[in-house]
């Protein structure tokens, strides 16, 4: 009976352990301290309120920090949403979402993000910072265009497939070397966001990996830009594993995007 109440402790144990994909989520009051260079800089946000995709963040944001000092620009990482107020987002010319998830900003940090693309702020989001975790309508509408529903699971959680891009000309998609057929894990959404005026650069081709029945979507947009706002904006429904951001082509759309949104 005792080694039977035992393995039932155990159980409820294993049961209530955290989650490290879902932690508990939180809003920040309190700003963080930045540094004296920041001026003109990248914002690297990678708060989550939703899924965590702690595979890769760290990797992720090493590789962002690097870019941004390749393009001759500071940088600053943090998970504090408080740094969303008028005076600190001044200090930066674009700010990038990285697999940023959930609702993580407190009204009044949303509406300084919102100031902040009226005049002429730019966004490059990532991979989750596009999922369905985010419901403010603010946000749907300005970052996505479109709502997440789905990613193939179990054996086909990541696969090879081909992009085709739509727009070669675009300085996002610049050097970009074609054929090329990136392994990740591959969102699906309910519409293409072009027909809520979205620029879509780049598709999936869904003959070259298996979205499975209920994901696939035809016309398949991976990256696009919302060309309706004052500031520049584009999201990339691109990596979710930490070995992506060590392939070249991805690299070069980050360095690209990232340039283009800070103009």
């Amino acid at each position: 009976m005792y080694r039977l109440m035992g393995l039932l402790g155990l159980l409820v144990t294993a049961q209530a352990a955290p989650n490290p994909h879902l932690p508990k989520p939180s809003f920040d009051t309190t700003a963080p301290v930045l540094p004296a260079t920041i001026d003109r800089a990248v914002l690297i946000v990678s708060k989550t309120n939703g899924w965590r995709h702690f595979e890769h963040i760290p990797h992720s944001n090493a590789v962002l920090m690097k870019i941004a000092q390749e393009l001759g620009r500071p940088a600053f990482a943090t998970e504090n949403g408080a740094v969303f107020n008028d005076d600190q987002l001044e200090r930066f010319s674009v700010i990038v979402l990285n697999s940023a998830s959930g609702e993580f900003l407190t009204a009044a940090q949303r509406a300084a993000f919102k100031r902040f693309i009226d005049r002429g702020g730019g966004v490059v989001a990532l991979h989750a910072a596009g999922d369905d975790s985010h419901v403010s309508p603010w946000y749907v509408d300005t970052i996505i265009g479109t709502t997440f529903i789905g990613h193939p699971g179990a054996a086909d959680h990541i696969q090879a497939a081909k992009l085709v891009v739509d727009h070669p000309e675009h300085p996002v998609m610049t050097g970009v070397a074609l054929p090329w057929s990136p392994k990740d894990e591959w969102y699906s959404f309910s519409r293409d966001p072009a027909t809520k005026g979205m620029t879509v650069l780049a598709r999936l081709d869904e003959t070259t990996y298996r979205p499975g029945s209920k994901l696939a979507m035809g016309s398949h947009p991976i990256i696009w830009t919302n060309p309706n706002t004052r500031g520049r904006v584009i999201y990339s429904a691109l990596g979710h594993t930490p070995e992506s951001y060590d392939d070249p082509n991805h690299r070069r759309i980050l360095r690209n995007a990232i340039r283009w949104a800070a103009r």
